[in-house]
């Protein structure tokens, strides 16, 4: 087995190694609202939940130069808003879609044709089509050389309809299908599920 020294890699190397094997992840489709009301939506795999008290997610944001930035970096710095959808697998080439590069000024939504409607809390408004939306405000902010780190803090959650037992707040798993990154070009599916030890049974937060 190679032993690597990302110490002697180089920024691309380090980010492709990175990418491939950290997988799969989740892919969080994010609108966000400029100055000129115009929404911006973008893919982003570099995700994650980090905790419920407060309730925070994580988006990693690459600058797309030295001196560049995302209009979803932008967006947030400017209003602190944004919605973060998860992406199921009706969703899944449409929301590829929105990282294609645009005019600016030009709504990926519009170029896609993701209808969308007004979030309880926040500016930026929620897909439809899109199984969970998570309204969220800025928490903090990290700025590395190579990419802009926002913790964003859920205020309000939107689901499809039939998701969520609020009776129990627990998820009907098997009508949710999210799709998930699995390096260079390629996407995985979660249909292929398993438990380990016998039937899951804990009732804790952790609980997958």
């Amino acid at each position: 087995m190679p032993d690597v020294d990302f110490t002697v890699l180089g920024e691309y190397e380090r980010y492709k190694l990175m990418a491939s094997l950290i997988v799969p992840r989740p892919i969080a489709l994010v609108t966000t609202v400029d100055a000129g009301g115009v929404v911006n939506a973008a893919p982003f795999s570099m995700f994650g939940m980090i905790g419920e008290e407060p309730p925070l997610v994580m988006l990693s944001l690459n600058r797309t130069s030295p001196t560049g930035r995302r209009d979803t970096a932008r967006n947030i710095d400017a209003s602190g808003e944004f919605v973060v959808h998860l992406v199921d697998e009706p969703l899944t080439e449409a929301a590829d879609r929105c990282g294609e590069n645009l005019p600016h000024g030009v709504s990926e939504l519009t170029a896609v044709g993701l209808a969308t409607t007004p979030s309880l809390v926040v500016a930026p408004p929620t897909i439809q089509a899109a199984p969970v939306a998570l309204e969220c405000v800025l928490h903090e902010k990290l700025e590395t050389a190579s990419r802009e780190v926002f913790f964003g803090r859920i205020v309000s959650l939107h689901t499809r309809d039939d998701l969520i037992d609020t009776e129990t707040w627990r998820v009907r798993l098997a009508g949710y299908a999210p799709v998930a990154r699995f390096g260079a070009s390629f996407y995985t599916t979660t249909r292929d599920r398993f438990t380990v030890g016998g039937a899951a049974t804990s009732t804790t937060v952790d609980e997958l």
